[in-house]
């Protein structure tokens, strides 16, 4: 289970190819790295998180996308999004606004892609991305 989202993934242990720990190299901290046979990668770390490279499928290639993220920096992102939206609602959205929605959309997409059920966040971005379309037209 994801702690951040309360979201789960069943993982196909028969499909386990190979895992290894590693080290973060900023923070040091070790986790744990899933290979399946499909290719599909995904991280344990603590507490409690599941990590997974994000998918550009739908976005082209983004600028500042990390090669990892989780469900975690999904809602951090979307944070920033509604600040930006709902705290000034007076003002014309920045271009940093649009940025921040792809990133979400290609995190939402690599979550999907592990196996994720993520149509509630897909509903809450969608909404988020109608006020900005409502806001700059």
């Amino acid at each position: 289970m994801d702690v951040a989202s309360g979201k789960t993934i069943r993982l196909p242990w028969q499909e386990l190819k190979a895992f290894e720990e590693k080290v973060h190299p900023e923070t040091r901290d070790n986790y744990l790295v899933l290979l399946f046979e499909n290719g599909t990668q995904v991280a344990l770390v603590d507490p409690g998180g599941i990590a997974f490279a994000p998918s550009t499928e739908n976005t082209g290639p983004l600028r500042d996308l990390p090669p990892v993220v989780c469900l975690k920096d999904f809602f951090t992102l979307k944070g920033r999004v509604d600040h930006y939206l709902y705290d000034h609602p007076d003002e014309p959205p920045p271009k940093e606004v649009l940025d921040l929605v792809m990133i979400c959309i290609a995190t939402l997409d690599g979550a999907r892609a592990v196996g994720f059920d993520v149509a509630d966040l897909e509903g809450e971005l969608e909404k988020s991305l109608k006020e900005i379309e409502g806001r700059t037209s």
